[in-house]
């Protein structure tokens, strides 16, 4: 009753023994080894989403490109137009006669450069071009003379050169009486008074020339 009594309390410890003991797989092989536990899959990270595209700025550069080519594009047509110099007439009135007093006039210098010179059987228009370098004169009524500030060159109430370095008189313009009696002015013309040579400041034909007779 015993030896019955320890056999059935030996069965579960040689059971569990029997358990923990690897089985052979077949006669000869080794035992399988223990499966490898699973890994765990890993954890998903979200990304940080792209800052939004500044469209104003590409707005900015694409107007800067278009209007760069635009310019170019509008300096290629300029080169094929043809060009025009917009410059004064050479010919203008004056007023009459009758608005002119004796001596020298100068109203017309700064738009014209050039003064009206009435004497006591003649009206002419005198260039105001120093003969020396072209400088322009300033006239003296004080004095009753031209002076020239570049180089002192001196001309006296008609023009005529008497000190310095000028070596002639300043030039008149062709004047004439149109059909109103109003003083036309041609400085595209200018009548000359050369050092030794024949003076042109006589010349008057067909109602025109370097002086309008009074």
């Amino acid at each position: 009753m015993e030896s019955f009594n320890n056999q059935a309390n030996q069965t579960p410890s040689a059971n569990a023994a029997s358990n923990a003991a690897p089985v052979p797989s077949g006669p000869g092989k080794p035992a399988s080894p223990p499966a490898a536990p699973t890994k765990a899959p890993p954890a998903l990270v979200e990304s940080t989403p792209d800052p939004p595209v500044n469209k104003m700025r590409r707005r900015i550069v694409w107007a800067s490109i278009a209007g760069f080519l635009t310019a170019c594009f509008l300096m290629f047509l300029r080169f094929f137009l043809p060009r025009s110099i917009l410059e004064p007439s050479s010919v203008f009135r004056v007023g009459f006669p009758a608005d002119y007093a004796l001596g020298v006039d100068t109203k017309w210098q700064q738009q014209y450069r050039i003064w009206v010179d009435k004497t006591s059987d003649r009206i002419f228009v005198v260039y105001a071009r120093c003969t020396h370098l072209g400088c322009t004169p300033d006239w003296r009524a004080s004095e009753n003379k031209f002076k020239c500030p570049c180089h002192g060159s001196g001309y006296d109430s008609e023009a005529i050169n008497f000190e310095g370095p000028a070596p002639r008189p300043m030039d008149r313009a062709e004047v004439w009486l149109d059909p109103e009696g109003q003083i036309m002015v041609n400085i595209a013309k200018l009548y000359k008074q050369p050092k030794g040579e024949p003076s042109e400041f006589d010349h008057y034909e067909n109602g025109r020339g370097a002086y309008i007779p009074l």
